[in-house]
């Protein structure tokens, strides 16, 4: 992690706030857990988030190109909403042993390419994939660990990507025609 780069305050609030956490566990005695998560995706998203999900599926919807940063071979787990939602419920029932962190995702790696390809084929789109530089500091990879979660909490990801991105496509695109009729 680069400690001054373009992410940095997006990677460093995130370890702040953990180690406030942990600060005031330890002083105050307070029970908390901290749950990290990754690349949650599905309904209701914003369509301008800037996420890859939601930025691959407004694109071939609209039939724009497909923006990839970098030759796209890096890689991403994207964990279903509904997966994400049970994973927190299950860490919030734990009793004051268990305080995390928790990682909470779905192991499950899949390229740019990849996802591309899952999207123009699920929204029968003929958008074109182009190619941009990649953003400076960008991972080349992230897939989380997640067996403490599975040994802690019995928690585990069943939504698989192809499905998670069809319920995520058919709201995005009623969305978006809700939008245009308007």
């Amino acid at each position: 992690m680069n400690p001054i780069g373009s992410r940095a305050c997006y990677d460093e609030g995130k370890r702040c706030a953990e180690t406030l956490f942990f600060d005031y566990h330890r002083q105050h005695r307070v029970e908390i857990k901290v749950a990290r998560i990754f690349n949650t995706y599905g309904p209701r998203m914003h369509p301008n988030d800037g996420r890859v999900v939601s930025n691959f599926i407004v694109q071939a919807l609209r039939g724009q190109d497909i923006t990839i940063y970098g030759d796209g071979t890096q890689t991403r787990s994207f964990c279903y909403v509904d997966d994400l939602i049970d994973g927190f419920v299950r860490l919030m029932a734990t009793g004051p042993d268990v305080t995390g962190p928790v990682n909470l995702g779905n192991p499950g790696e899949f390229s740019m390419r990849e996802l591309a390809a899952i999207v123009l084929d699920i929204t029968g789109s003929r958008s074109r994939i182009v190619h941009r530089p990649l953003p400076a500091d960008d991972p080349r990879q992230r897939r989380p660990d997640i067996s403490l979660a599975n040994e802690a909490l019995g928690w585990r990801p069943t939504v698989p990507l192809r499905e998670g991105l069809g319920r995520t496509v058919a709201y995005f695109d009623a969305f978006l025609r809700e939008v245009t009729a308007a």
